[in-house]
């Protein structure tokens, strides 16, 4: 447990605390001799609560830390429902007492990918973190206390439940921190005891914590009794004097000053300090946009420039929230329009759906039309039926794509929760290599192998970075073996399929079989030579297909709407696939598999237009690549992690 088994000498306390002064030290000595032995954590399970870890740390790289004290029987890195992204804590669940115990005793702030991480156990029961007893606010510590150091110190006082040093962004101590006891008695004798001491030459302050509503209240309320005014838009004629005399009509003033640059010319503002905040409240009342020496001040409460900037940015905040719930559910995206269409003709074709309060087409800076743009109705209902009737209709020569518009961020967060999705079935699907303990990222929950690992034995996993074998990808000659992108082609034939010890999967025919496919492909040219396509690739794979047929696959024309439309919906998007895949291929060989896959998520429409536009296809390529690479930088630094 965290808490000393016996009281400790004033040499321990010596030991364990070197920022303190010798009186110091022998006063903590005393108060624990004197107060009431600690009980013993009562621990009813052998769940771990670890906490403060980087977005970065999987399950993986926290069993391979945990298993060492003992064999674990699962780990959780709790995520987000929708991104899938770590929320910077997880569970550790231990088989025995005994080895959860040894596991905070000697890995709690363990530094994991530069982060010391915080270890305590579960509480199941909410009601003891929310009511905050026991719960001790440290300020003005010195920089250099970490989390340790603070635990080190305030350990003597009784058992400890969490301790924690605020970092802001980069890591750096922000001055203040919390400890919470076990019992009220502890954390009253820790206020006793070290409030108003040094430590590391600096006095802190050590109180009861004050929950953020109490402390929100109590701010207001310090707000409400300001005394120092602050004065903007003055003209450049006015000094102190005549600052003091247009307030001191409202009460007794202690100071006056306009602010003055290098030059003692003023910079246009300054600041009124009254006696009474009845005085300063109104003359901000009286005086705020009212003309002076023919400019219209500026009168408000002097605020330091961290509230002035946490308002804005909360100001800033409401307008966006505003302005996004006031066009949600009316505000439309439409794109793969022709170029002659400009905003009246957009208007027009979308009017019939109900009333328009405005409609644009985007342009650059030729005025040029990108290809998009945005019509915004006045009720839910008529966006609603505008998407439901104009999503795939013909306007010009292009089939329309209409959905609801959406944040660039939003669309990125969807399209990473659904890469992380398929990948996570992809791992789940895949066979774990031999030796493997059966990991699988990305899972909700890390289950130990059955039979536990010796203590100290290095667990091994499957690659993060093994790719699957790519849906869509042309199909080999007889006697010639399909590259893969991400595997090495080995002598002998090795592939992924071998080495996993299963034969390559042949493709899967037409429904109906080959003579009732062709029958329908009378009817629909394009089908038809997708069809033989298939056919033929599935008579080379028994060694019966003739070259020609081969040929006649491969020299596809171009897919067009009305081809797209006659084919089933299942036999749609392997259509599709099968004309992506080559221009993938062409930009990111290694990676062509993949994007295809993650292309193919998008509606039938916008595909049509990927195939016709090729910028808009090397746009999505990168968009693509940007998440795939930022989801393999993850892989890898926890591959590094868990190797090093």
């Amino acid at each position: 447990m965290s808490s000393p088994a016996a009281n400790p000498t004033p040499a321990e306390v010596a030991a364990v605390q070197p920022h303190l002064s010798a009186e110091q030290q022998q006063q903590i000595a005393q108060a624990q001799v004197m107060a009431p032995p600690a009980p013993a954590h009562p621990a009813p399970s052998a769940s771990l609560y670890v906490g403060e870890l980087d977005p970065s740390v999987t399950e993986a790289m926290l069993f391979e830390m945990f298993n060492m004290v003992g064999p674990v029987a699962s780990i959780r890195v709790c995520r987000d429902a929708v991104t899938r992204r770590s929320l910077g804590y997880a569970y550790v669940n231990y088989h025995s007492v005994t080895d959860g115990e040894r596991a905070l005793e000697t890995l709690n702030y363990t530094l994991v990918k530069g982060r010391p991480c915080r270890i305590m156990w579960s509480q199941r029961d909410p009601s003891l973190r929310k009511t905050g007893s026991g719960n001790v606010f440290i300020k003005n510590l010195d920089p250099s206390i970490d989390n340790k150091a603070l635990h080190d110190t305030f350990s003597a006082f009784g058992n400890i439940l969490s301790c924690k040093i605020a970092l802001d962004e980069s890591g750096n101590s922000k001055g203040y921190g919390f400890v919470h006891y076990e019992t009220e008695e502890a954390a009253d004798s820790a206020i006793k005891h070290v409030n108003g001491m040094l430590l590391n030459d600096k006095k802190v302050y050590v109180g009861r914590h004050i929950p953020r509503k109490e402390r929100q209240a109590k701010i207001e309320e310090l707000k409400a009794r300001f005394t120092n005014v602050y004065v903007k838009n003055l003209d450049a004629e006015v000094d102190d004097k005549a600052l003091e005399e247009l307030f001191s009509k409202y009460g007794k003033i202690t100071s006056a000053v306009v602010q003055v640059d290098e030059e003692k010319k003023s910079k246009g503002f300054g600041f009124v300090n009254f006696q009474n905040p009845e005085d300063a409240r109104k003359a901000v009342a009286e005086l705020h946009e009212k003309e002076f020496k023919g400019k219209t001040l500026f009168v408000s409460r002097a605020q330091k420039k961290a509230e002035r900037e946490e308002e804005l940015r909360r100001q800033y905040e409401q307008a966006k929230l505003e302005k996004l719930a006031k066009y949600q559910g009316v505000n439309l995206y439409i794109k793969n329009l022709d170029d002659d269409i400009d905003d009246e003709k957009l208007r027009q074709e979308f009017s019939v759906y109900g009333v328009i309060t405005s409609a644009k087409v985007m342009r650059d800076d030729k005025e040029n039309s990108k290809g998009f743009g945005f019509v915004c109705f006045s009720e839910p209902d008529e966006a609603t039926r505008a998407i439901t009737e104009a999503n795939g209709r013909m306007i010009g020569s292009k089939p329309i794509y209409v959905a609801l518009a959406q944040r660039k961020e939003v669309r990125r967060s969807q399209l990473e929760a659904q890469m992380a999705q398929r990948n996570q079935i992809r791992m789940q699907q895949a066979v774990p290599m031999p030796g493997a303990p059966g990991y699988i990222p990305g899972a909700p929950m890390f289950y130990a192998p059955n039979g536990f690992m010796p203590q100290g034995q290095r667990p091994v996993f499957p690659p993060n970075g093994m790719m699957p074998r790519p849906r869509w990808a042309p199909q080999p000659q007889q006697g010639q073996q399909m590259p893969v992108p991400g595997y090495p082609q080995g002598p002998q034939g090795f592939s992924p399929n071998n080495m996993q010890g299963r034969p390559p999967r042949q493709p899967r025919p037409a429904r109906g079989g080959a003579n009732q496919s062709g029958a329908r492909s009378q009817t629909a040219g394009q089908r038809k030579l997708s069809s033989q396509g298939r056919t033929g690739t599935s008579a080379n794979a028994n060694g019966a297909a003739p070259q020609e047929q081969q040929q006649q696959a491969n020299a596809t024309p171009d897919l067009t709407a009305a081809a797209l439309a006659s084919a089933d919906p299942e036999q749609q998007k392997q259509m599709l696939g099968e004309r992506l895949y080559p221009l993938i291929h062409a930009a990111q060989p290694e990676y062509s598999g993949k994007i295809t896959g993650m292309l193919l998520e998008m509606d039938n429409s916008e595909l049509l237009n990927l195939l016709e536009d090729k910028a808009a296809l090397d746009a999505k390529i990168d968009e693509a690549m940007d998440v795939l690479k930022a989801h393999l930088a993850a892989n890898e630094e926890g591959k590094a992690e868990a190797s090093a």
